[in-house]
């Protein structure tokens, strides 16, 4: 997309631009959900027994979800974005076929019972062990401290409770537009339609991120040689977090004037204070554990802590963005992708691979090369944040998101994206090398 927008390749029609911004959108935050909670879920073992069966089943359904996205954005050219706006999908005007509509949101529908099921099971088996005023650790708020409830366990009660109430949210999408399109329904609101979607979409990231923190509480402290144990500010930031990502989606409609203005004050008011129980508890957290500790520096604790700095670093910006008064300007620059995929790739992405890496190193037990994991972090570290100031540059330069190719007025559009291009080679350098360190060991673990 970035070649594209740096104008190289110019004959190449614009529908395959908007079919691959599909497919990433929908694709990139499906393939860190799943990665996450199966990473979470991996972790999980060692309180709790989610089922394995119910793991397979989910599995198996977003392999079949993914490949009619695919199918969808590839194949049939469809090119509605991740949020999909009704009614945009059935108005496509010969772009793409109506068969590649239905698969989107057969694909959604497919993908929406897969992580259900699987996010139901996991508080399945956290109930059999804890009731919910427990999991959410609710009696450390009176002073009691029996039954001990790691941090793992409230965060993944917190977040499979917000992935089901973002499901419901897609469930109700599906119903009111299948009524429309095969009951012969009446037209739907499409203001409603919108909150729902973005209601849906701002809760899976959210909690893909969630997913990402819990892991950076789990292993962490195996390399800081120090606990991190559940108290009263941990159950107070995360009890706070389920009440306050429920409205923080709100911020993506800040231009729908329709909107009632207290549905608007709530998005601005939500968006901050939700920042502050996660993020800033878990990053003093994250500093107090490795202050002065004799941590081993290796790839793994590296991943994480660099993922809980872009976590940090996107907040920041996500913020900024989230300010009425900056959003009138940056709402639809390259401002909102830059907040965004900073907290996502250098956030939860680096969580994921550290726990990844830590498992597969754990499992064979090999002693590390750390000259090899320092070029990988470099290269990995290097590269995204040289792709994050493109976008950061460009947003703060009013240029639009979106675009498949800019207009003439626009020369650091296509300047930006060009220089981007460098800094994707240094991290493709940087994450090629991790695939093949960690397959490596995860072949040499599997032949064990």
């Amino acid at each position: 997309m970035r070649t594209l927008q740096a104008g190289y390749f110019p004959a190449t029609p614009p529908e395959w631009f908007y079919a691959v911004m599909t497919l990433h959108g929908l694709g990139m935050v499906g393939v860190w959900f799943v990665a996450g909670l199966a990473a979470m879920s991996f972790l999980l073992t060692k309180y709790v027994r989610p089922s394995l069966t119910v793991s397979w089943i989910a599995l198996g359904m977003t392999a079949v979800g993914v490949l009619l996205l695919v199918a969808a954005t590839l194949v049939g050219k469809l090119g509605v974005g991740w949020y999909f706006l009704y009614p945009l999908p059935f108005f496509s005007e010969g772009t793409w076929p109506d068969w590649a509509t239905a698969a989107l949101f057969i694909a959604l529908g497919v993908l929406g019972v897969a992580w259900t099921l699987w996010s139901g099971d996991v508080l399945r088996a956290i109930a059999g062990r804890y009731r919910l005023r427990e999991a959410l650790g609710w009696h450390y708020l009176s002073g009691r401290s029996d039954p001990e409830v790691p941090p793992i366990i409230i965060i993944a009660t917190v977040s499979c409770i917000g992935v089901l109430a973002g499901l419901v949210a897609a469930v109700v999408i599906l119903l009111l537009i299948g009524w429309e399109v095969l009951g012969g329904g009446a037209a739907n609101d499409a203001l409603l339609i919108k909150n729902l979607t973005f209601y849906f979409g701002h809760m899976l990231v959210n909690i893909t991120m969630y997913f990402g923190v819990a892991l950076v509480y789990e292993i962490m402290p195996a390399y800081t040689g120090r606990p991190w144990k559940t108290n009263t500010l941990v159950v107070l930031s995360w009890n706070t977090v389920l009440a306050l990502v429920m409205f923080a989606y709100l911020h993506h409609l800040y231009m729908d004037f329709a909107q009632p203005r207290w549905l608007q004050v709530l998005g601005q008011l939500s968006s901050y204070l939700v920042s502050v129980p996660a993020a800033v508890v878990t990053i003093f957290s994250t500093l107090v554990l490795t202050y002065r500790s004799q941590t081993r520096w290796s790839l793994a604790p590296t991943l994480l802590y660099l993922g809980v700095m872009g976590w940090a670093i996107g907040g920041v910006a996500a913020m900024i963005d989230s300010t009425i008064s900056v959003n009138q300007l940056f709402h639809n620059t390259l401002w909102v992708p830059a907040h965004f995929h900073t907290y996502y790739l250098m956030g939860v992405v680096l969580m994921t691979l550290g726990a990844v890496y830590h498992l597969a190193v754990t499992l064979t037990a090999e002693v590390e090369n750390l000259k090899r994991s320092r070029i990988m972090a470099a290269h990995l570290v290097v590269g995204g944040y040289g792709l994050m100031l493109s976008f950061y540059l460009a947003g703060a330069d009013s240029v639009p998101r979106r675009f498949a190719a800019y207009p003439a007025e626009l020369t650091s559009g296509p300047m930006l994206a060009g220089i981007s291009l460098v800094f994707i080679l240094v991290l493709f350098g940087g994450l090629g090398l991790y695939l093949w360190d960690t397959g490596r060991l995860c072949a040499r673990a599997l032949r064990a």
